[in-house]
């Protein structure tokens, strides 16, 4: 694919030569819904600004020959990555370059670029093309698609989670105690962050505090304060993270590994809103919603003996049960196009998605450390990456090698992976309106791979 797009821009350079059009090759670009424009070695445009690149960006050719790419193009990437720049001084062309330009009337346009070098007759380089591509309606279907996949900073269209976001405006409105468990890395945190944004209290305070991250001596007196001369350093009132939460909302992490002795002290919390600082006699009274969350079963706990049947009713009022990752694997597309969105943003790049090997590889993993496991692997990638498209060689070489012993064995037909990726080629299909080009470019895909692909799990054809 890449040797037939540098033929053409090959064949297309002979349109630039000693200031003039070639006619035929003119007429072309001229006929592209692509928009065409070409640079000098100084990055002004020179000679060929087409009909395309007018209509999106909405300067005229008259205006735009003469000026600075950056001045009429207005890009994200012009200060830095700039694909014109990285074509000029290595050589080398720059393919499906994701950036925002702002057209002439303040607007941003999502654009995908390509560039590549134009030469003389005697082989000089004398500038470089650019060819881009209006990625407007691309984008707004996306957000058509996405839309009822997310709620608040979570994106899912499990069954299960599609419940949860169902139920997440009533649970957040009420001003009850909440439980959320599921594994490690599942999301409760950013769960419990979305119920206080959305309740009555957002304007308060939100306080985070780990209970298996601190010795139980440490922890009270991080949860409740102290007072002055409560212990040989303490030299001064210090007030805990409840009176810090109060008039808003404390999420207790890891719940389940709170000792015996602090559950009693939460108890009172729950049940009178009171409590007393280290070293204190008198009661402070706070106004907090709990949220409390665990990786373990607490009524499983509760039976075993470790955790007070009394804590878990008061904590158990209403709970949310948060699947693996490995159960909601048709989420990892939206998840990864989420997470690189939001690298993107941190780290000033244009990092536009991942392979169609590497998506694969993504399908087939286990993910035992879910959704954290799933960004930490991509946000090594995007550390590694320097183009468009995260490939298989800026993949973690852990995560290479078990998901290459996942794929020395045969998937069944009706394994996780081969259901998420005919779910996948179905909705991607559904969203193209069946057209199996733009469905293949979404995805990352050759057309004949994605036919293939159609055929083998008995889709619809198309178009």
């Amino acid at each position: 694919m890449r040797k037939r797009i540098e033929k053409a821009l090959a064949q297309g350079s002979s349109f630039c030569r000693n200031g003039e059009e070639s006619p035929p090759c003119c007429a072309i670009l001229e006929s592209m819904t692509d928009g065409v424009f070409t640079v000098d070695l100084n990055r002004r445009i020179n000679t060929f600004f087409n009909c395309a690149a007018e209509e999106i960006t909405g300067f005229t050719r008259a205006e735009a020959v003469g000026q600075f790419c950056f001045d009429i193009l207005r890009s994200s990437s012009c200060q830095s990555h700039c694909p014109l720049e990285r074509t000029l001084k290595e050589g080398d062309p720059v393919y499906n370059h994701r950036a925002v330009i702002v057209n002439r009337a303040g607007k941003e346009i999502p654009i995908s670029a390509t560039t590549a070098l134009i030469r003389d007759v005697q082989g000089e380089v004398t500038g470089v093309v650019e060819i881009f591509r209006d990625l407007s309606m691309l984008e707004e279907l996306r957000k058509v698609i996405t839309r009822g996949y997310r709620f608040g900073d979570m994106i899912s269209k499990h069954p299960r989670m599609q419940e949860i976001f169902e139920i997440l405006p009533d649970i957040a409105e009420s001003d009850s105690h909440l439980l959320i468990q599921g594994p490690s890395g599942s999301g409760k945190g950013l769960l419990a962050r979305v119920v206080h944004d959305l309740s009555p209290r957002k304007e308060g305070p939100f306080v985070k505090v780990n209970c298996g991250a601190l010795p139980d001596t440490l922890l009270e007196s991080e949860l409740f304060g102290y007072v002055r001369g409560a212990f040989t350093d303490a030299k001064k009132d210090k007030p805990g993270r409840f009176a810090s939460a109060d008039g808003g909302t404390i999420f207790l992490d890891e719940i389940g590994d709170a000792s015996p002795a602090l559950q009693v002290k939460l108890l009172r919390v729950l049940e009178d809103r009171t409590f007393t600082p280290l070293g204190g006699v008198t009661p402070v009274t706070v106004d907090v919603r709990v949220i409390a969350a665990s990786h373990k079963d607490v009524a499983g706990l509760v039976r075993e003996g470790p955790f007070r049947e009394d804590l878990y009713y008061r904590l158990n009022i209403i709970k949310i049960e948060l699947p693996p990752l490995c159960e909601r694997r048709t989420d990892i597309p939206l998840l990864v196009e989420n997470c690189l969105g939001r690298l993107n943003a941190q780290k000033g790049k244009q990092v536009s998605g991942v392979s169609a090997d590497v998506l694969t590889r993504l399908m087939n993993h286990s993910y035992p450390g879910n959704i954290r496991e799933l960004e930490n692997i991509l946000e090594h990638a995007h550390v590694l990456c320097r183009g468009n498209l995260i490939e298989e060689m800026h993949l973690p070489h852990d995560f290479i090698e078990k998901t290459n012993r996942d794929f020395d064995r045969p998937a069944a037909s009706d394994s996780p992976l081969n259901i998420s990726e005919k779910n996948l080629i179905r909705e991607t299909l559904k969203a193209q309106g069946g057209n199996r080009l733009k469905a293949a470019r979404q995805l990352g895909l050759s057309r004949s791979t994605l036919w293939r692909k159609i055929k083998k799990h008995g889709l619809p054809r198309g178009s």
